[in-house]
Order: structure tokens, then sequence, then C-alpha cells
């Protein structure tokens, strides 16, 4: 059998959806919406064709309701979110882009459906009119929830609904301004029968299976909102490792108001225990530090809330500086001079740190030289400064600075500072020789050392980035060092550049600061291009490989050496250029694994090349749905599709290798000719392979053939898939041979569901007085549709298979209503046979129409029976079989090969059509056809 060929063909999509759909309905020709439940599963799945294959993306909007844009992409084909969630509704885009043409995109707006508990709570208004001959008092009972759709409130006073029109007492009115939907009942100069049990009540009218909701309050005579007292201050201060009790006390409230204690800015800490109204807190922490809110509500007005700030004593970091005479630009202690003497410590809370003065060991107070600042406004808040005026021989002393806060338990800290002119001196900062610049080969460690050579007191180092935006390897923009050694550890090529080291100002002299640049060179071996390649070349021709260095550090070559299959190629050794390359002229001997490595003083990197005159591998046509063709019985053939990429490199491809193999064992291996023809880039190649076994699945491995040599084979699995859409043929059935059954969906207001299986998935101690054996085919491979009859079915119950939406407006006749012809498969088998419906539903999803166009009932016999009806429908239409269980267990009901196809059915002899309801416009389903876009983006798939 000879190839067809065709040319490339552009993407296109479709967008097709599963998981607990509610429905799916059209808006406009362009604008579908996928309804879900909150928290089911979503699956969206984009249906893509065009040559070669097209990558897939999906993205997806905020929602309608915002208008800002936020992006997520997916590259995959299926996009699966497990327990939706409100946020995630919006539109959906699947973007298909194969290179061809323009990129196609379809798009799905995703509608979240939900209905929270809803909240009640009661206002009281109280306002007196014409001074004390009487009040009026009013009262609010205010219901909020929030859902999607918008929901529907009912309001009763015990179990009477309550009707505005019938009770002037009440009016019942929804508030502007409010967040989710809220209506509001009003009681009017409250009446002694007011004082009642009040529901209200909230329904979405089952949309997506959601019940309704309610909540109930009962007001009496004594209802009061709540009012609350801490036992502490707004703000208490404790030292690390106390307990803390925190009672918040309910002084009024009716019904007993809840109290919940919360933390700010995070939760509760995991050590904290609640009993009641009081919180406790064991051995608290700086952790521990923060808001706690006390909260009590009874629906009664607004909660009752007050908040306690807990401060947990801590002091960390306590520094110094000096700073001679900054008036007379001084670095040096002299005499008759100036200096300041600055202490600081990190402290919570920092205004309750007690500084105290010594020197020499003997307080300090203040005097005409000696002047102590609390917090100094020319250093950091919360910096005390000693000021030393003027200074004499006699001040020249040990200075201590001792912190603590008074009462507290808290650990005081303390710092000396001797003041000589011998112990301060300026800082002198240097590099050592050879350590301006320092280089390091990429993941190795290193350091930059930048010391202070003189100085007294010796001042802590601060690394820093030279160039402004980058940070420090460690991720911060300023590292202190102690001794001025910055240790760096697996160095990149990104920690490569400058860097300062400068003296702190504290812990040493408050000058101007010191400075000095370490430049930091990381080496890494040469970066190739390409790092691996396949080059395929006719033999007898001259092939060039060429390797690109891109980047190296440092820069010179040290080496380039050639290898073939590892060895060492004999020649003249290039020269040390950034783009060596290897001629020679390809051989069948010298196909081989060519390697050129390059190297510098950092390392050697390595370009490799695998040379052939082997043609380059076939790419299968990744189509979708499978193309495959329905043959009499269970057979079916494959349309097996490629492209050939680049033909024209090596030898002209005369055919190929086609094998066929199921579980191993090869079923099929021929050569499949040309036909004389050669092939093209971007042509389209096509193969037929027949007699293959629904729905059985086979490993199809292709190779091209040359006058010289053979390619390698490529596979790809193969099976049978019953296209998603309509086809365009009239010959195919559904058989529900795949998981997606056709796009048939269970009615989600049945009992209970149909059921897929097969001989090898039936449960092995089912009865054997009922339901079929194999599917219509006999096969035990094939799948059918069943009701199980078993408990816990009851008789009576129902269930109900819809079939996909077919629209009728892509199919015109100019002599009115186009007909279809419904065939089906059924089996009946067993003494509590119930009864098989099949109906045509007309209409909008919110109001259908079912017309019974096909009914039998009781044991029909041991084997497969084939029904058809003819429809002729004047709008969008779905069938729906609807299974009804009998007496007992022995009533499973099984249907298979269903079709519906445009025309009227074709009578046979044998063909059982016992009871038709409505003649002629009685309805078949049997194959799928693609009636255009609109039909396609209608499918409720599942």
């Amino acid at each position: 059998m000879d190839i067809t060929l065709e040319r490339f063909s552009p993407a296109n999509a479709q967008i097709v959806h599963s998981g607990a759909a509610c429905n799916v309905k059209d808006e406009s020709i362009n604008e579908r919406i996928y309804t879900i439940k909150e928290g089911d599963t979503m699956v969206l799945q984009c249906i893509v064709k065009g040559h070669p294959r097209p990558q897939v993306r999906w993205t997806k909007t905020a929602g309608s309701a915002s208008d800002k844009f936020q992006e997520t992409s997916i590259y995959n084909e299926t996009l699966r979110i497990e327990g939706i969630q409100r946020v995630q509704g919006g539109r959906y885009y699947c973007k298909a882009d194969n290179g061809v043409g323009v990129a196609a995109i379809k798009s799905i707006r995703v509608d979240v459906q939900y209905l929270d508990k809803p909240v009640l709570t009661v206002h009281q208004t109280i306002s007196d009119v014409r001074g004390s001959y009487y009040q009026e008092k009013t009262v609010f009972l205010r219901c909020t929830v929030n859902s999607n759709p918008p929901a529907r409130f009912i309001w009763k006073r015990g179990n009477t609904l309550i009707e505005q029109s019938k009770d002037n007492g009440v009016d019942i009115y929804e508030p502007l301004y409010t967040q989710g939907e809220t209506k509001v009942l009003k009681l009017k100069n409250l009446r002694p029968k007011d004082f009642a049990d009040y529901t209200c009540q909230v329904s979405v009218r089952n949309v997506c299976n959601i019940e309704d909701k309610s909540v109930t309050f009962r007001l009496t005579n004594a209802t009061t909102p709540p009012i609350i007292k801490l036992s502490v201050d707004d703000t208490v201060v404790v030292d690390p490792g106390q307990d803390v009790v925190l009672t918040c006390e309910v002084t009024a409230g009716f019904p007993r108001p809840t109290v919940t204690w919360s933390g700010y800015p995070g939760p509760l800490p995991l050590s904290a225990q609640v009993r009641g109204p009081t919180l406790i807190l064991r051995a608290v922490t700086q952790a521990d530090a923060g808001f706690y809110n006390c909260t009590a509500f009874n629906n009664v007005g607004n909660p009752a809330r007050k908040n306690v700030n807990l401060v947990v004593r801590t002091m960390t970091n306590l520094t110094f500086q000096i700073t001679p005479d900054s008036n007379k630009d001084s670095e040096t202690i002299q005499i008759g001079r100036d200096l300041k003497l600055s202490c600081h410590v990190d402290a919570t809370p920092q205004d309750k740190v007690n500084y105290t003065w010594y020197k020499n060991g003997a307080l300090i107070f203040n005097s005409d030289n000696l002047i102590l600042l609390r917090s100094d406004p020319e250093m950091e808040p919360g910096t005390s400064s000693l000021d030393i005026v003027d200074i004499k021989f006699s001040d020249l002393a040990t200075y201590s600075c001792v912190v603590n806060f008074p009462g507290s338990r808290v650990p005081e800290l303390r710092v000396d500072v001797n003041i000589s002119q011998s112990s301060v001196t300026p800082p002198v900062l240097s590099v050592p020789p050879g350590g301006q610049i320092v280089s390091v080969s990429e993941g190795g460690n290193t350091e930059l050392v930048c010391l202070v050579a003189e100085g007294k007191p010796r001042p802590p180092i601060l690394w820093s980035r030279t160039e402004k935006d980058l940070l420090m390897p460690s991720g911060m923009s300023v590292v202190e060092t102690p001794d001025g050694r910055l240790r760096l550890r697996n160095v990149s090529r990104d920690m490569m550049g400058g860097y300062r080291c400068q003296t702190a100002p504290y812990n040493g002299l408050n000058i101007k600061r010191r400075e000095a640049q370490v430049q930091l060179n990381v080496q890494y071996p040469p970066i190739l291009d390409p790092v691996l390649q396949d080059v395929r070349s006719r033999t007898s021709q001259t092939v060039t490989l060429k390797c690109t260095v891109l980047r190296a550090n440092p820069t010179r070559l040290t080496e380039i050496r050639w290898l073939r299959n590892g060895n060492f190629i004999r020649m003249s050794l290039p020269g040390l250029k950034e783009s060596p390359e290897l001629k020679f002229k390809l051989e069948p001997n010298n196909s081989d694994t060519y390697e050129c490595r390059i190297s510098n003083s950092a390392g050697t990197s390595t370009c490799t090349f695998n040379v052939s005159a082997k043609p380059y591998n076939a790419e299968f046509y990744f189509d979708t749905p499978n193309p495959v063709r329905i043959l009499k019985g269970n057979n079916y053939s494959y349309n097996l599709q490629w492209t050939q990429k680049d033909p024209q490199a090596t030898e002209r491809i005369v055919g190929y290798w086609l094998n066929v193999r199921k579980n191993k064992q090869k079923i099929l291996s021929k050569q499949v000719d040309l036909g004389g023809r050669e092939p093209e880039k971007g042509v389209l190649m096509s193969y037929t392979i027949p007699d293959l076994r629904i729905p059985l699945s086979y490993e199809v491995r292709l190779a091209p053939i040359t006058a010289y040599s053979t390619g390698d084979y490529v596979s790809r699995i193969i099976q049978y898939s019953e296209p998603y859409t309509y086809p365009r043929s009239s010959d195919k059935v559904c058989g529900f041979e795949d998981e997606r059954i056709c796009g048939f969906t269970q009615d989600r207001t049945d009992v209970f569901d149909w059921t897929r299986q097969n001989n090898l998935t039936q449960n092995p101690k089912r009865s054997t007085n009922t339901g079929p054996e194999t599917d219509r085919s006999g096969t035990k491979e094939g799948y059918y549709m069943y009701i199980e009859a078993s408990r816990p079915r009851a008789e009576g119950d129902k269930a109900r298979l819809l079939s996909p939406l077919f629209n009728v407006s892509s199919v015109k006749s100019p002599k009115g209503p186009v007909p279809y012809c419904v065939s089906f498969y059924y089996h009946m088998k067993g003494k509590h046979i119930g009864t098989l419906n099949v109906f045509l539903r007309m209409g909008s999803f919110t109001s259908a129409l079912d017309l019974l166009k096909w009914t039998k009932s009781g044991h029909q016999g041991p084997d497969w029976k084939r029904a058809d009806f003819d429809i002729s429908p004047s709008g969008p239409f779905q069938i729906v079989f609807e299974g009804i269980r009998g007496l007992n267990y022995e009533g499973d009901i099984a249907i298979d090969d269903v079709s519906i196809t445009v025309g009227k059915c074709k009578r046979e002899n044998n063909l059982d059509n016992a009871v038709l309801i409505g003649g002629s416009q009685s309805l078949p389903l049997a194959s799928w056809l693609t009636f255009g876009l609109s039909c396609f983006l209608s499918l409720p798939y599942r």
C-alpha cells in the first residue's frame, strides 16, 4: 500500500471538560460557561490538531469582576484542579501554537458555585418621641451570606413564613453598601408577639445540588449586646520567662456572649492556653510579644473587642562610640578639647532603659564639664551620651556605661571605655599585599581580607558590594566581620566583582570611615556551543564540526584537542582560537562520536558531535482524537501519520520499516514503499494499519530506510479512542470504550448512576441471572453501560444518562426540521427487569422538556437487541437513557453501541422497535457528527 502525503497544517484547539461539572451553557456563539460546585474537581482538556504537534499553554484571568490580569501558565494539554475554590473562577484560555500560521486560542469561563452558612445579627435602636409620652423600640435582624449564584432569602417567625404585605409591623429590605448579600427584617414598634424564634433561610435553588442553609435566633425582651472589661491595662510589660494571665470578663450581653482570643500580627503561640475567657501564656519569650485581642459576640449589635499589647523586656547588642571634638574637626583626643562618649543598647521597650555612667567606678553626676544626656538628639534614638567639656588630665580615666531595666530580672549590661591619649587612636585600614585581587575557581572557597593595622579601640569591619544594587552572597546588603575576614564558600560566577570594606563607627572612634576595595575574580572553564549535536550527512561529502567558545575566565585558552570515540585524533595541533573546526569526508567507516575538548587554566569543557550517514528519525503526528476508522465486527484501522525530519540531509529515503507489536509480540512487520516519491520537509505522510481489535492498544515502531542504512526506530502507542466531538463521517458508533464515554454525562437529578463495565472488570460475586457477560461485540475487553440493581437500590430508583448537546442550527434543510436517527443496542435479562426509557430532551438547562420516544419493560432474553427511531427536533437537543430498577436485584439493564446520525433510520427486518412513542418523531443515538464550532462548544464532556 502506498503512503499518502499532505502538507503541514496550522494548529487549532478546542476545550472539552470533565470532572464534577454541574452544567455547561452557551451565552453566545463565542462564550461558554462551565459551572462547578466549590470543592469538586475540575478537568479542562485542550484538544489540539495540526502538524507539527502544537505546544499547549493554559492561562487564566482573574475573573470578570476584576480589572486586574493574573496569569499562571501550565504547559500541558490537561488542566486539573482538585477541590476548586471560589477564587479560582474566571476565564481560562488554551493557546495552541506550532509555528504554522496564527496560534489557536480557545476560552471557557469557569463559574464556581457555593453557598456559605448565613450569619444573623440583631441590632436595636431606642429613640424618644414627644418627650416621655411613648417610646418606639425598633429591632433589625440582619442576615448576610456569601453565595454564587445570588441567594434567595426566606424569613420565618417560628414555623410561619413572614410576608411583608401581610404584617404592617415588619419591613423586609436590602441595605446599601453591604459586603456579600444581605437582607434585613425590620420589626417596627416591637410587639409582644415579636419576641420569638426567627429563622433566616438561604437558597440557590439546588444549583449544583447545593442544599439550602439556615440560621435561627431567639429574640427576647432581655436581648442585649455584649460588654467586656480586661483584667489588665492596655499595655503589659513583663520579663522573659514570666507567666502572663489575661482575663476578658463579660459584664453584659444576652444570649450569653462567646469569648475568643486571637493574636496579631500572627496567631496565638502554640503554648498558649485558652480557658473560657482567660488566656494563659507560660514562660513568655520575645517571640510571644505582640497584640492579643479579646472578642465577645452573641450576634447582637457589634462584637465587643479589647486589645492588650504584650511587651517582653529584652536588651542586646550594647555598643559605644567615641566622638572627638567635632567642632574642631578632630580625630584624636587632645587636652583642652571636648569629647563625647555614647552608649546604645537594643532594648524593648527602648524608653524604659536606665543608663548609668561611672568614672573609675564612681557614679557620675552632672557637673560643669561632665554633662549626661539620657537621649542624645545627635545620635540614634535611645542613645545616652556623656559630654566631657574641655578635657583635663584628670578626665583621662576608665568610663563605664551600665544599662538595666529598673526592678526587672533582665540582667544588666556593661561596657568599659579607657580614655587616654595613647589608648584612643584613629584606625588605619589596609589590604594585605596581593590581596587587592583574589582569584578562585568556581565552586571553591576563599576569603577577602581587610585588616585594621593600627587604631584603638579596634572597630569591626563592614563589607558590602561596590555595585549599588548588588547584595552580598548571604542576601544581606551589609555583613559585619570582627576580624576583617570575609569568608565565601561554594563561589559562583555571579559573586564576581568588587567588594568594599569599611570601619564601623560603633565600638571605636566616631570619625570619617576608613575604607578599601577588594576585587573577586571567579575562574570557570569555557562555556561551549553546541554541547551535543547530531550531524547527518550524505556519504563522501565533507563534514564540518565547529565548537564555539561563548565565555571563559580566564579567556586565554590553554589546549584544544579533537577525539574520535574517546581516542585523540592525530593531527596538527589547531591554533588556540575561539571557534576550532574539524573537517573530514564522511565514509561508512568513520560515522562515530567526535569530541572537541577546550581547556583554560580553570578546567576543560567538551562539544560532542554524533556524526552519521543514517537518516534522521521520523516524527509522529500526534493528532487528537486518534485517527481511527471502525471496520466490520470489532475491528478498527489506524491512520498512522508522520513527517520526516530534514529528509535531504542524507541519502534519499526510499521507504520505512513498520513494526506493530502487542504485548511485545510482533503481529506486523513490513517495508512500506514510497512509490518512487521522496519525503519533503513539511509534508505529512500517512499509512493505514488494518485489522486492529477494539479496544486493544498497540506499539507502532517506524524507521526510515536509505540505500546505505536504516535509521533508528521511533515508537508510539496507538489505541482505539472514541471521538470527543461529533466526527464528520457517519459510520462511528459510541461503544463506551473510552473513559470519556463520548461526552455522555450522568444526570445529577436522578437517584443513582449508570456504570461503565466490561467482562474483565465485572464483580466475580455478581448475580449470574441478570446482566450481559460481554459487550455487544462479544469481546471481553469491550465496554458497555449498565445499571446495577443490587442493594442499596430500591424498586423505582432511576438512573439517567445524558448524551452530548446537539446543535441542530448547524445542519440546515430548506424543507424544515432535519430528521435524525437514534440507534442503540440494549440488554434486558432477568426476572426482575424494570423499565428502559429513552427521552428526547429539548429546551434549556433550566427549563428542559423531556419527551418519551421509546420504552420497554420486563425480561427480553439473554441476547443484545437493537432498537432505533426517528426524531425531527426544531432546536438543540439531547437524548436521555433512563433505567428504572425493578422489583428485586435480578434487574440489570445495559446499553451499547449508541449512535445519533443525520437522516431517517434504515429499517432492517430483524430490528426490534417494539414500543415507539410519537411515530416518526422518535429519536436514535449512533454516530458523532461535527456540526461546526458552535456544536462542539456545547459539548458537556465529562
